[in-house]
């Protein structure tokens, strides 16, 4: 995106939006053939979207291919890809010009029941000669399998021109349409080349993510592939006050259904698994296990610490029966490596809040009771837990951190192989000197 242009992101859009939104909802594959009829109504409910501000992104898409110097045959070939082949403009008589201009128009004249002095702003076309060059190598890389798949061998040379003559921003998004349409399956490693691009264009995740075939790598458990918290300590940061056992199994739905754009699907529910699957089989006390849940949601649940567990993993499983079925879980052994770092630190936050607790109006855990089980996680079951965990009971705890012990925390957390903004979590609990 351009400097003086607010990203997609910013514009509120969470899924696709403008011309490629319209494709993807004509090219529905339980719809049948589309007349233009349907066509025009699809697209006026798509522009009648936020109510009418969608409009702007279907009108802006519309005149950028139309103020490229492109062939209409070109505009055909492309737009054909982008919905399957569902709907030819041509059939009824048609060229994709008068199409794409019908799209203007009738943008305008929503956009015209909000106010009804508005003027399509002049196009102002994304034509970054970066940008251009990447996102036609990425077609390129594709070429043959994508002009196959789709029986278009005009296709890939029509992509090319829209991205260089038009619009980088449309032609990606068409790109990435014939892609979905024609099921065509990319590597990860393209996938992820692709999430840079739209990053840079400031499109939300779902449009490259939702819809593609990706070529999944096994879930791996030693690469979490985000830059966020994981495992039981992110379904600990999760937990809030309306929960309870009617709607728990839900509630964890709600984490492990949302793996992050880099991860293989099913990971989030793998890593949560892994984890409880540590404590499930740990020698921890039943009391000693209650008693870290209670302490890192902060009371948000109260249960029996290993029926919670088995909850958990049953749902994880669950998941991961849908969504990676080949995936076998496993006890992971006991791991003692690196609680050498992470014991100081619960040892020298236990001397900070001798005298405070978790959920202190409310049947409050002591939290002399929280760091002794902690410790027992950092030294009996696995420090890089214990040290997630550790760092969820914070913020309850309300305990100051000092630039000192936070730098730590991040060496710690760069140990154990966290993401970039796991530990940054926590840095509103710093106190930083003037």
């Amino acid at each position: 995106m351009s400097q003086h242009r607010p990203t997609y992101v910013e514009l509120g859009y969470s899924g696709d939006f403008g011309l490629t939104a319209l494709a993807e909802h004509l090219c529905s594959p339980d719809r049948p053939a589309v007349d233009l009829a349907t066509a025009l109504a699809v697209a006026a409910r798509s522009a009648d979207g936020s109510d009418g501000e969608e409009a702007v992104e279907l009108g802006e898409d519309a005149r950028r291919l139309l103020d490229g110097p492109l062939p209409d045959e070109v505009l055909r070939t492309v737009w054909l890809a982008a919905v399957g082949r569902i709907f030819d403009p041509a059939d009824h008589g048609l060229d994709t010009r008068a199409w794409l201009r019908s799209l203007s128009d009738l943008s305008v004249n929503r956009l015209r029941q909000n106010r009804r002095s508005y003027v399509p702003p002049p196009v102002r076309p994304v034509r970054d000669a970066d940008l251009c060059r990447e996102v036609v190598t990425e077609i390129r890389g594709v070429a043959a399998d994508l002009a196959g798949a789709c029986a278009s061998p005009d296709l890939v040379p029509g992509l090319e021109q829209v991205v260089a003559l038009a619009d980088v921003d449309v032609g990606f998004r068409l790109f990435l349409r014939a892609l979905k349409a024609c099921s065509v399956r990319v590597p990860k490693e393209r996938y992820d080349r692709f999430r840079g691009l739209g990053e840079r264009l400031g499109h939300p995740v779902a449009v490259v993510r939702e819809g593609l075939d990706v070529d999944w790598p096994p879930i791996d458990t030693t690469r979490r592939d985000t830059s966020w918290d994981f495992g039981l300590s992110l379904l600990a940061g999760n937990a809030h006050q309306d929960w309870h056992a009617g709607v728990a199994r839900e509630e964890i739905h709600r984490v492990v259904d949302g793996d992050e754009p880099g991860q293989s699907p099913g990971t989030t529910a793998a890593l949560l698994l892994e984890d409880a699957l540590r404590l499930l089989h740990s020698p921890l006390s039943d009391e000693t296990i209650t008693t870290l849940w209670v302490a890192v949601s902060d009371g948000a649940l109260r249960v029996d610490g290993r029926d919670w567990l088995r909850l958990v993993a049953d749902v994880c499983e669950e998941r991961l029966g849908g969504a990676a079925p080949a995936y076998t879980p496993v006890v992971p052994p006991a791991r003692t490596d690196g609680a050498d770092l992470v014991l100081p630190e619960v040892r020298e936050t236990a001397l900070t809040v001798a005298d405070k607790a978790i959920s202190p109006h409310w049947q409050p855990v002591p939290a002399g009771k929280v760091t002794a089980a902690l410790e027992q996680v950092v030294s009996r079951v696995d420090p890089d837990l214990g040290f997630r965990l550790f760092l969820r009971v914070l913020r309850p705890l309300s305990v100051p951190v000092t630039p000192g012990q936070y730098g730590r925390y991040r060496a710690i957390g760069e140990r154990f192989g966290y993401g970039e903004h796991h530990v940054d979590e926590f840095d509103t609990l710093v106190e930083w000197t003037a």
